[in-house]
């Protein structure tokens, strides 16, 4: 089962490695073998804390565990990996517990205490901290573990999401950069995303690598907004052409320019559909609509002609 390592030893996560090293010697009086005497209970809990200790004191080691997290970083950390270079003899003896250490034939021996004598933690072999080893106290291997899956959000164009793209991204894969090709389809808008099989993080212990799933985050320019795979796109109109109806250019997000009808009376915020002129759908089965949104624009000072137009139409109960 994870543990949080920082809980088992009390510490904060910004703890410095010295608060790491007094809340382990604390809980090492606590709970070493010689002072429990045989008590299995507490001799699994003098493992877990030294456990916890072996991987908080090395700097390297502490680093891979608050990337990964504490379930990810066990499942990818055999007990062997967990305790390489870390000598417990000589830690006890830092102490003050005398030169202490696991024995060959399983047993801790330590000056600890007036007998000096060894204490054993039964069934565990030759390293009592390897947990899957056998009876020749050889360091056991955990079963082979998928690598985690990643997630990467990248920024997308409006012709990108029109016509895809083919894009270099760099991402963190097991703890270093790496420049991956990622091609783009068309139409993947927000929301939704591709995988790249086997591109996430490696697997532990000859497990399978993990996914690398890519998502959308469009950039669009001002004025246009996107519902799914439709288009909308705002176009300015002056308070008379709303009015009286008019001829007007739209130039398209593909590129083309189309002569559109503006009815008579057309109200603010009104929206003139162009069918299939939206962004592809990434199945392949057509595309979104493109939404003309008229913003009328009001003026905000009127010369002197205007205004007595204005008034003049007030008049007409207009």
């Amino acid at each position: 089962m994870a543990q949080d390592y920082y809980k088992t030893l009390g510490i904060n996560k910004t703890a410095t490695p010295e608060e790491i090293k007094k809340a382990y010697r604390k809980l090492a009086l606590k709970y070493h073998p010689d002072k429990t005497k045989g008590d299995k209970a507490l001799e699994d809990k003098f493992k877990i804390i030294s456990e916890a200790y072996a991987v908080l004191s090395d700097p390297e080691k502490r680093k891979q565990y608050d990337t990964y997290g504490s379930a990810d970083f066990q499942q990818k950390f055999s007990q062997e990996d967990i305790f390489r270079n870390f000598d417990l003899g000589d830690i006890l003896k830092e102490f003050g517990f005398g030169g202490g250490g696991f024995n060959r034939s399983g047993g801790f021996s330590s000056g600890f205490g007036q007998g000096g004598g060894k204490t054993s933690f039964s069934g565990m072999g030759g390293n009592p901290f390897f947990q899957n080893a056998g009876p020749g106290g050889g360091g056991g291997r955990r079963a082979p573990a998928r690598g985690k899956d990643l997630e990467y959000e990248i920024p997308l164009s409006l012709d990108e999401l029109l016509n895809g793209a083919g894009k270099t991204i760099t991402i963190s894969q097991n703890g270093q950069a790496k420049a991956i090709e990622v091609k783009i389809p068309k139409g993947l808008t927000q929301g939704k995303k591709i995988r790249l099989a086997g591109k996430g993080e490696s697997g532990a212990n000859g497990g399978p690598a993990g996914n690398l799933y890519i998502k959308s985050s469009p950039s669009l320019p001002p004025g246009i907004t996107l519902e799914g795979n439709d288009i909308l796109m705002a176009k300015d109109v002056r308070l008379t052409q709303a009015l009286l109806g008019d001829k007007i250019e739209v130039n398209t997000p593909s590129g083309k320019a189309i002569n559109l009808t503006l009815p008579a009376g057309t109200g603010h915020k009104a929206k003139m559909r162009l069918p299939g002129m939206g962004i592809p759908h990434m199945k392949g089965n057509g595309c979104g609509d493109l939404y003309v949104v008229i913003n009328i624009v009001m003026p905000k000072t009127l010369d002197q002609k205007q205004q007595k137009l204005i008034e003049e139409l007030k008049e007409t109960g207009l």
